[in-house]
Formats: structure tokens, sequence, C-alpha cells
């Protein structure tokens, strides 16, 4: 489940203001709670789908630190003022999994993976990370067998009771390991 929890509020004529729900105390969620007439769970969820009650309220509270004189019916954004967005770390994880799916599902390329994910980019608070995440995670992990081979000087460990083959059939048997195995599911087995 994505969860969105960095709230951009842009006053008209003004600069993007980022609020992150996950600051909030418990006292201060409390409050979102009882004036949104909302359980903390529903909130989450309305942040999930721009929900214009859920992220007025979080922004309300969270504004109430520095003017506690601030009331809730002051505080009446234009609905196309606030916006959620996904933070570093959400953006981290949502592409780390999507990508385990090319090691785990043989029908799926990491260029599928990269057409898809694409579309973080728009939801992340910091789109440039999320691009460049992608790119980074969207290239063929090297096989350290490919690296073993481009490098004469060192001999295989198993050079010794491997029969010598043509270069183009360690090219094929290179791509086939590289097929069936993957250096992030051997990382976290």
């Amino acid at each position: 489940m994505e969860q969105q929890v960095i709230i951009v509020y842009t006053p008209e004529g003004g600069e993007p203001e980022h609020y992150d729900a996950r600051s909030l105390r418990t006292s201060e969620a409390s409050i979102v709670q009882r004036t949104a007439g909302m359980k903390w769970g529903e909130v989450l969820e309305g942040l999930e789908d721009d929900d214009p009650e859920s992220m007025r309220v979080i922004v309300w509270v969270i504004k109430k630190r520095s003017d506690p004189s601030l009331r809730y019916g002051d505080f009446d954004p234009v609905i196309g003022e606030m916006t959620t967005r996904m933070d570093r770390r959400e953006v981290t994880e949502y592409l780390e999994n999507a990508f385990r799916v090319v090691d785990t599902d043989p029908d799926v390329t990491r260029e599928q993976v990269v057409a898809i994910v694409q579309r973080i980019v728009k939801v992340a608070a910091d789109p440039e990370h999320a691009e460049q995440l992608i790119a980074e995670l969207g290239q063929a992990p090297k096989d350290p067998a490919l690296e073993e081979q481009s490098t004469p000087d060192q001999p295989s460990p198993s050079s010794s009771t491997t029969p010598t083959s043509t270069s183009s059939e360690e090219s094929g048997s290179a791509s086939s390991r590289t097929s069936s195995t993957s250096p992030l599911l051997e990382s976290t087995t």
C-alpha cells in the first residue's frame, strides 16, 4: 500500500509548504481525529486519496505549532492548493519492491518495470531522487561471473574443472546464468 504522508500546501501566490503527517505527536493525532470526525486509519486512507478534509486538518494542526491561535475555520484553503506526495523513504521502498518482481517472475523485464514505475515521479516529494533511483534500479545488475571472465590475469576458481568454450558459448552460458540467478535474491537469502 502506498502511504503518502507529505502534504504540499501551495497558497495562491505563495511558495509550496511541505507538511509531514508522521511528524504529528499522539496528542496532535487525537486533535486531528476529533476535528475531522475520523479514526486515524481513515485519515491516512484519506491522504492516499488526496482527501481535502484529511489534508486540511493535518496541515492545520501542524500550523498551530507556530500559530496557536489559528482556528480551524480560519484555515480554509482552496481545494487545488493541497496535494499529497511520497517521501524519499516511501519512494525507495516502493521502487525496490517493484524491481524485486524482475528477480522473482521470469516473465517480467526491467524495462517493463521501468515503464510502469515512471508514474511515481509525479507523486514523489523529491522527483529527482525518484528519477535517479529508477535509473539505478533499472540497470541490469552486473554478473560477477562475467566480470571474472573479463579479467584473464585472475584464474577462476573453477577454471581447472571447466572445459574451455568458444566466445559465443561463453556469452550464451553467461546470459542463462544472468536470467536464472539474481544478485538481489542472493543477497537476501
